[in-house]
């Protein structure tokens, strides 16, 4: 026998995703009344509504500054949504905040892929495949495993495939694609600078990533 959805289920429902009223009403039909499982149905359901926004047109957002307590690491993000009106929300600015953070500890390189400097990335790919000749690894099979090196390469100097320091579950692009999951439009992150106190200049070696990572993890505790 089906589940009767109640108005009550489906408050529920709502306050705890922020989705629609008949979003909610939806989800908790075809999961039969199980609250766990409508909201990974909203949530999928979601993510799969954010690749079909993915090529609408994204000008308005926010340029967002973050300054690590230290003064020493500082980073100029720039976000763009839809409209005004997202830009202006709490989500919006939280998840600026958030990559702002991120781009502070873990120095990414670029947005993503197609924005890293082709010569960085053929310069570590020959790097690794000298290795790994000189390891012995069999001709024939060290290109796959270069290929498997660069894509590791790839996740830790991309913004968008770096982990998020929050929750390591999740990348940045995950992030991303769940809050313009939830807020309704195309959300791109598109620039940023990172600027550290004496970079380029000779001094002693601080690791201000770790830094700010081990501040991360302490809040959350």
């Amino acid at each position: 026998m089906a589940t009767t959805v109640t108005p009550a289920m489906i408050k529920e429902l709502r306050e705890r995703t922020a989705a629609g009223l008949m979003d909610c009403k939806k989800a908790l039909t075809e999961v039969d009344g199980d609250m766990d499982k409508a909201i990974e149905f909203l949530r999928k359901k979601g993510l799969a509504n954010a690749a079909k926004k993915a090529g609408r047109l994204a000008s308005e957002g926010v340029v967002s500054a973050y300054v690590h307590s230290n003064n020493r690491v500082g980073v100029l993000l720039e976000v763009n949504c839809e409209t005004d009106f997202v830009g202006q929300t709490v989500d919006f600015k939280q998840f600026c905040a958030d990559v702002a953070m991120q781009i502070a500890a873990m120095n990414p390189s670029a947005v993503r892929r197609e924005d890293m400097d082709t010569s960085k990335v053929e310069a570590e790919r020959g790097l690794l495949r000298e290795k790994a000749l000189a390891e012995g690894k069999p001709e024939k099979m060290v290109d796959k495993i270069v290929d498997g090196q660069i894509n590791k390469f790839y996740s830790e100097h991309v913004l968008l495939e770096q982990k998020f320091v929050k929750d390591d579950k999740k990348t940045i692009e995950q992030v991303q694609q769940e809050i313009v999951a939830k807020l309704g439009e195309n959300i791109k992150i598109r620039r940023f600078t990172r600027y550290e106190l004496g970079e380029g200049l000779e001094k002693k070696n601080e690791d201000f990533a770790a830094e700010v990572a081990a501040q991360v993890a302490a809040a959350k505790a």
